[in-house]
């Protein structure tokens, strides 16, 4: 499998990637699973957040996205911010030499043309907007591959993401409200497809024997202090959820049910910290997921599933065990609904632990036959996946390099 001139295809994967969040990981490692089984001869390098963690655990080489070291964190000294000036225009060449040492670049996944947490424009935005432009420049291919998008209001954001997305060689969304959002930004996503979250491709472990005695629960909990829209009140946001969840989890062990509590990201530990202070039980313990692997291996062997971030919501959903969806986005409520479970979202920013405690038990009355809703669902998705991937290869990869991977196929 080689490009036109004899040599391997050469492909780059871009994102926060290998930077503590399970889920960014997880859509690398679908891509990866993509390229090694339909473009095994590709030569594959990263750029990204945490090269080092990047090629540990994946094996490819890797270069950081910033020049900064210091780039995520805030900087108030002159020093610093002029460290973090020369950093951005630094970057703008670091990032244009990457890119056209490649045929195509793939952006796998994540909400990287969102801004449902906190953003800068000068952050994350800036950095794709400069790579989907090095592309256009270099006429390297940049993919953006089931991404997540939502509308903008902050203009220096939405204009840098409008650009990012017209720049792109190839756009594809993880849910329909996301290529609607595009499409009010301003971009022709007249030949845009939505498919699955790209972690729905990944294995899952064999499902746990069932059993007629309540058993443990699954919490997953996330640093939530609201989004863009929401500063003023961040604190007020992460308190309101916290003693939410608190309660939440205090009912539950006064019944006896075992909770284990689990993250999506580096970040969240304090939130298990301070949950575990507030409910002193031997019935609540943590799990520390290096992986969505390691998330599903627990929720798998769990009854029911309470989450807030989004790809623990995939993990649940992926391993057919029932979960209910703190909402902090519309992605949530769009995902849930897609797999069967719409009626299960709670609003992670009001979190009601009494009005919370009633949706569980719905959901718990209701497993079986949502488990068999999952089921199906899961294999509706993989198959769509499927399609994903036969599209991207015909959209972006060189035609010789799309030939032989179809004499190649079975």
């Amino acid at each position: 499998m080689t490009s036109a001139d004899g040599t391997p295809v050469r492909v780059g994967v871009f994102g926060l990637l290998g930077s503590g969040n399970l889920g960014n990981d997880g859509s690398l490692e679908a891509v990866l699973g993509y390229l090694r089984a339909d473009h095994p001869e590709a030569v594959v390098d990263a750029l990204c957040g945490g090269p080092e963690a990047v090629t540990a655990r994946f094996g490819i080489p890797a270069t950081r996205m910033h020049w900064n070291r210091a780039e995520y964190r805030t900087a108030s000294r002159a020093g610093a911010i002029a460290s973090k000036g020369l950093g951005k225009l630094v970057d703008v060449f670091r990032t244009a030499a990457w890119v056209r040492r490649h045929d195509v670049v793939i952006v796998p996944g994540m909400g990287v043309l969102e801004a449902t947490l906190p953003l800068r424009p000068w952050g994350f935005p800036y950095s794709l907007f400069m790579l989907c432009a090095s592309g256009r420049l270099t006429r390297t291919r940049v993919a953006l591959v089931s991404v997540g998008a939502a509308e903008i209001r902050n203009r220096p954001t939405r204009a840098l993401v409008r650009w990012s997305g017209r720049l792109a060689a190839y756009r594809s969304y993880r849910d329909a409200q996301s290529r609607d959002a595009m499409r009010a930004m301003g971009v022709d996503t007249a030949r845009d497809e939505v498919y699955p979250d790209l972690a729905f491709s990944l294995p899952a472990p064999p499902a746990s024997p069932s059993s007629d005695v309540p058993g443990t629960v699954c919490v997953g909990v996330m640093d939530f202090h609201g989004g863009n829209d929401d500063r003023a009140r961040a604190d007020e946001i992460y308190r309101r959820y916290l003693d939410g969840t608190i309660r939440f989890v205090r009912t539950l062990v006064e019944e006896g049910r075992p909770v284990r509590l689990l993250t999506g990201d580096q970040c969240d530990a304090t939130v298990v910290a301070a949950i575990l202070e507030a409910v002193d039980s031997p019935l609540v313990t943590a799990a520390e997921p290096a992986s969505l692997a390691d998330l599903m291996k627990e929720m798998v062997a769990a009854d029911t599933v309470v989450a807030v971030r989004y790809h623990n919501l995939i993990c649940a959903l992926k391993t057919g065990t029932p979960v209910l969806a703190l909402s902090y986005a519309a992605k949530s409520d769009a995902l849930m609904d897609r797999m069967g479970l719409g009626a299960y979202c709670h609003p992670a920013r009001e979190v009601d632990a009494d009005r919370l405690l009633e949706q569980f038990r719905a959901l718990e009355k209701r497993a079986p036959e949502l488990r068999q809703t999952l089921a199906e669902r899961n294999l509706a998705a993989a198959r769509q996946l499927e399609d994903q991937f036969s599209s991207l290869t015909a959209a972006v990869f060189p035609a010789t390099h799309r030939t032989h991977a179809r004499q190649e196929s079975p």
